[in-house]
């Protein structure tokens, strides 16, 4: 089944309530969708996460060495693609253009062999999965201690078993938003904690040692991400366990990662660090090192949806009886474009997850939200197929 278009979709829409975090502020959502299509009119879905003008850019760069490629042969059109950019995009961009079209690719693959996502990558090995909620960002409310706590209620009402909080605006300010959200989810929702790669290994250090009787569940990005010896110096050093990697690509970051003995916890983001073909090499090396993988997720339903999939099928680490189930992030924050351009079957309920069983990822796309939050405007003319 050959791939005859693809078409890339920059959709973007202001905040209502902006927020911010210790590296900079969000005043407007901006994605990349893409959209694949085959020559019998079957489509799929998928998202870069990144700067969506460039991931553009790098689609439209890509498109050339794809459309005519048959869309069950994912691997050969993913080491094409790889190839074409190893010169001078082993990171970055072009690894997101690689993912949104791996994604959509996978989607169309489902849809053509009438199977999920999940089943294709190897079959669910877990089928409940754990979301954890991602808030806590900070505003310019003046009320922001008691909007926080509100926020915090409101976790524990959906369900959330976990959750997880920004710091990395100072250690003084960062105490007084741990102890207060920690004091108002109680014991029944761990709370995380990122900083985004605020700190260095001696603040990081600092903070650790002051907040390590409150049972943190991880503390994410805590040093530069090219710093793999203050992330390794730091897992020594402290009880709480340390997780990374949203800013690593490809399975080579990962290996230095794992070598460096640098985290507990592995965050490869899908639409950034190779898709859900190059997520399947990431997560055997991660086994092999005896790492946990929990991905970073930021943006629609398509990278959500893709997200669980993938989690659905990861090995048990160690395998054993009674063990607990994996875990995924689930973005809370205002997101037009998560929550209206992308529909889905997705549903948390008590604090968990099923996986979706419908073909490819499940997802798809309101056209009418699309061309609203679209900011390249391309509309699909007709087409013939051949």
């Amino acid at each position: 089944m050959k791939i005859v278009d693809i078409i890339p979709y920059v959709i973007a829409q202001d905040l209502e309530k902006p927020f911010y975090f210790s590296q900079w502020d969000y005043k407007a959502r901006k994605i990349c969708l893409v959209k694949i299509i085959l020559e019998d009119g079957t489509f799929g879905w998928g998202e870069g996460y990144g700067p969506a003008d460039m991931i553009e850019t790098g689609i439209n760069f890509l498109k050339p060495f794809v459309i005519g490629e048959n869309v069950l042969e994912n691997e050969k059109i993913w080491q094409n693609m790889y190839l074409r950019t190893l010169d001078f995009g082993r990171s970055g961009i072009f690894n997101a253009a690689i993912s949104a079209i791996d994604v959509g690719i996978w989607d169309c693959k489902g849809k053509v062999l009438n199977q999920p996502v999940s089943v294709l990558l190897g079959g669910v090995k877990n089928e409940i999965i754990h979301p954890y909620a991602t808030g806590f960002y900070f505003t310019n409310s003046p009320t922001l201690d008691d909007d926080l706590r509100e926020e915090a209620q409101f976790y524990k009402r959906e369900g959330f078993k976990a959750a997880k909080m920004k710091v990395g605006l100072g250690l003084e300010k960062d105490l007084h938003y741990i102890h207060l959200l920690k004091e108002e989810l109680g014991d029944d929702v761990r709370l995380m904690i990122d900083s985004n790669h605020a700190y260095n290994y001696r603040e990081a250090l600092e903070l650790c040692n002051k907040i390590e009787h409150l049972n943190i569940g991880w503390f994410e990005e805590p040093v530069h991400p090219e710093d793999y010896k203050g992330y390794a110096k730091l897992r020594e050093n402290t009880s709480i366990p340390i997780a990374g990697g949203e800013c690593e690509y490809l399975k080579h970051g990962f290996k230095r990662l794992f070598d460096a003995n640098a985290v507990d916890i592995a965050q490869p983001d899908l639409c950034a660090t190779g898709g859900l073909t190059e997520m399947k090499r990431i997560a055997t090396l991660a086994s092999s090192y005896h790492k946990d993988i929990v991905p970073h997720s930021w943006g629609t339903w398509i990278a959500i949806s893709a997200a669980i999939h993938f989690v659905s099928n990861l090995d048990q680490n160690p395998g054993r009886m009674y063990r607990n189930a994996p875990m995924i992030e689930l973005d809370r924050t205002e997101n037009p474009l998560r929550d209206d351009v992308v529909t889905h079957t997705i549903k948390v309920e008590n604090g968990e997850i099923k996986v979706p069983q419908l073909p490819g990822l499940g997802i798809d796309v309101n056209q009418n939200y699309l061309e609203k939050y679209a900011i390249n405007n391309r509309r699909e003319t007709a087409t013939v197929w051949s």
